[in-house]
């Protein structure tokens, strides 16, 4: 298929479209002011996304972990930022929004006190590894109408958004089955962090492809998981994960290994439908192989395979958090659908 023809007939295309031209259209507009709490996530120079996007105004970064404050001075993303307390931050003037970047054991103490000073929230991933406190920061943010944006890597990739425009449409039939994978192969050094966690690389990797599943199916009748410490490395880490949600009429499957080579070539989700399969692989650098039972659309029956745009990761988060927070649009993603997401991790995790 033609990028143009893609880019016209789906909504996919109607995001990339936005994006492109969210650069014009914001020059206008208020910038959003935003500061970013720890840099020890995986996934805390994300801020760079925030510093070339002119909706934002960073405003300041808060490490109260000196080690990872001096090493995060040295990294051009930090670059010229100012740095706080966190008590600094959240009383600067007309700050509105916070991301939460901090190592996984502190991201909700931090969420809940953003929340508490009335902040919408970028979370990083996962959500923590105690439910009641999860549950009490979403009802405290839905009770003040705050966003709170989880930092899941594949929500706004091009292909998820097309399998949800054809879900939307019911193109795809009913749906019986989903099977998705995300691994990798973890160093020794991560691994020992990833260990101090019950929930192993499940916990750390399969939360991005359990808040798919939770998105295409909902919240799971029953949640077997089956855990795994596999390698010959003596640390504990379970690195051999499967999780099997379970519906009334459907089953979903979610795979998430520490060991495997070139795995991130293989991370994918595969949904069936009783009229076609939709398959993306891999997710990270996506392309959609789809089988239809009959017509739909410009699409043919049979089998098709679609190019997409490249997919840079955090782009689109943060130009949907603009316009959630300027009033544009209501979030895609429920305060229901976040816990249910975290509660069904928790338990493939056997943490609760």
């Amino acid at each position: 298929m033609l990028r143009r023809q893609w880019m016209k007939h789906t909504s996919a295309g109607i995001l990339a479209a936005t994006i492109l031209q969210e650069g014009n259209s914001s020059q206008a507009k208020k910038r959003i002011k935003i500061g970013q709490i720890g840099v020890g996530h995986a996934h805390a120079s994300k801020l760079s996304v925030y510093r070339a996007s002119s909706d934002y105004e960073v405003v300041g970064l808060v490490e109260p972990d000196e080690a990872l404050r001096k090493s995060a001075q040295t990294q051009s993303v930090y670059g010229d930022l100012k740095w706080m307390t966190r008590e600094e931050l959240l009383n600067f003037k007309d700050l509105d929004a916070v991301l939460v970047e901090t190592r996984v054991a502190d991201l909700l103490d931090n969420a809940e006190a953003c929340i508490a000073a009335g902040k919408h929230i970028h979370l990083d991933k996962p959500a923590g590894d105690s439910l009641p406190r999860y549950k009490r920061i979403l009802e405290n943010a839905k009770k003040q109408n705050l966003l709170t944006q989880m930092g899941f890597m594949y929500r706004y990739s091009p292909a998820v958004i097309m399998l949800r425009d054809f879900l939307k449409k019911g193109w795809l039939g009913d749906i019986f089955e989903v099977h998705t994978v995300m691994s990798k192969v973890v160093s020794p050094p991560e691994r020992k962090n990833l260990a101090k966690f019950k929930g192993g690389i499940m916990f750390e990797l399969g939360c991005h492809i359990t808040d798919l599943v939770i998105g295409i199916l909902g919240k799971p009748t029953k949640v077997e998981g089956y855990n795994q410490h596999a390698s010959s490395i003596d640390d504990g880490l379970m690195d051999n994960m499967l999780a099997v949600l379970s519906y009334p009429k459907a089953i979903a499957s979610v795979k998430s290994s520490a060991m495997e080579v070139e795995g991130g070539n293989r991370r994918h989700l595969v949904v069936c439908g009783s009229e076609g399969t939709f398959e993306i692989e891999p997710l990270d650098n996506p392309s959609v192989r789809l089988s239809l039972s009959k017509p739909r659309g410009e699409y043919k029956k049979g089998t098709h395979e679609i190019k997409l745009p490249k997919f840079t990761r955090y782009v689109a988060d943060a130009a949907d958090m603009a316009r959630i927070i300027r009033g544009e649009k209501q979030t895609d993603f429920s305060y229901d659908h976040d816990l249910a997401v975290q509660e069904t991790l928790l338990q493939a995790c056997k943490m609760i």
